[in-house]
């Protein structure tokens, strides 16, 4: 916590807090320090126990994945309102954990709506690198329904899925970009040059003809 302490940044933390992240921690600065102490799960608990931000992120890098039992993940997600929390402990942990489809089922409908962004990013995972056994209608039918009114994250999450859906199944992407036109969710956001916007319409044709470009 010492070691954390020194890295805190008055500027980080004002740019951080501004996107709900409450540290001042620079990112690559805290992957060195992660480096530097190597995997050690019992450090890892008791940085997560603590509640710092900054502590759980670097809880996330130093932890074994397969080492939580489903309860715990379930109680940590639930404790993990940072984004970047939550973005981290989803992506690096849970999407490695053996208990991630079950995690996947139980979170997507959960009433908690950044819990249910959750199993909405590990539904996104799965219609990308293994789709088999997905309604992949059925989720479009969800996305159609609810996305429009969802809060912000649990917005984003399906929104991704969506796009997700229309890049990797061509079958469904008429569909996918067409529910993008109509819902217009994100239409507006600002995009930095060069970078994709996040519309899932021009999301998704941007990624197909990248594809195909590569292809040819």
């Amino acid at each position: 916590m010492d070691e954390l302490a020194e890295l805190d940044d008055p500027k980080a933390r004002k740019v951080n807090e501004k996107r709900g992240n409450d540290h001042g921690v620079n990112l690559g600065k805290l992957r060195a320090l992660a480096k530097r102490h190597g995997t050690q799960q019992e450090l890892a608990g008791g940085l997560w126990a603590t509640g710092d931000t900054a502590a759980r992120l670097l809880a996330i890098l130093v932890c074994r994945p397969k080492a939580f039992g489903r309860e715990e993940l379930d109680a940590m997600v639930r404790e993990a309102r940072a984004p970047k929390v939550h973005d981290w402990l989803v992506n690096y942990v849970v999407k490695k954990s053996p208990h991630a489809e079950e995690l996947r089922l139980a979170w997507a409908a959960d009433p908690d709506p950044v819990v249910a962004s959750a199993g909405w990013a590990l539904t996104t995972e799965r219609v990308a690198k293994k789709p088999e056994g997905l309604d992949l209608s059925g989720l479009l039918d969800v996305v159609e329904a609810e996305m429009k009114d969802a809060p912000d994250r649990l917005q984003w999450a399906m929104n991704h899925c969506l796009a997700q859906i229309g890049i990797e199944h061509a079958e469904y992407r008429a569909r996918a970009i067409g529910i993008g036109e109509r819902l217009e969710v994100l239409k507006d956001y600002p995009t930095p040059p060069n970078c994709t916007s996040p519309f899932a319409p021009v999301w998704i044709a941007e990624l197909v003809r990248r594809r195909q470009q590569q292809e040819s």
